[in-house]
C-alpha cells in the first residue's frame, strides 16, 4: 500500500521486530516513533496502535491520524527509513493537531527533521 509517493506500508512481521531491535527511538506525550535505515530509495511506515488504547473504532482513528502525521512530515524527512509510529495509550482521544505536534517534537529528538 502506498503511502504518499515514496512511501510504503511495513507489513511483514521480521521487518517491525528487526526496526524495534537495531532502530533508534524516541517518544513524546502521545507517541514514540521507531526509525532504522533501510538501503532501500524510498520510506516504509509501520503504525501500531495496541488495545490499551481503546476499543477497534479508537484505534482505526489514532492509526489513521498517525499516517497521516506521517504526510505531514514526510517532505521533510530523509527517503532510506523505516519507520514505526507507536500509539501509547494516552494518544485516544486527541486531535490531529495534537499528535502532529508531538509527532514533529519526537522526529527531531531523532534528528530526523530540523529544529
Amino acid at each position: 500500500m502506498k503511502i504518499t509517493e515514496n512511501t510504503e506500508s511495513l507489513k511483514r512481521n521480521a521487518d517491525f521486530r528487526r526496526v524495534y531491535r537495531r532502530g533508534r527511538s524516541e517518544s513524546g506525550g502521545y507517541t514514540a516513533v521507531y526509525a532504522l535505515r533501510n538501503r532501500r530509495s524510498f520510506n516504509r511506515l509501520g503504525v501500531t496502535v495496541g488495545k490499551p488504547v481503546g476499543k477497534a473504532v479508537v484505534r482505526s482513528r489514532v492509526k489513521r491520524l498517525l499516517r497521516e502525521c506521517y504526510r505531514a512530515y514526510s517532505d521533510e524527512l530523509p527517503q532510506g527509513y523505516d519507520f514505526i509510529f507507536v500509539a501509547r495509550s494516552r494518544a485516544a482521544g486527541k486531535t490531529l493537531e495534537q499528535l502532529r505536534r508531538d509527532t514533529g517534537y519526537v522526529l527531531k529528538k531523532l534528528e530526523l527533521i530540523e529544529r
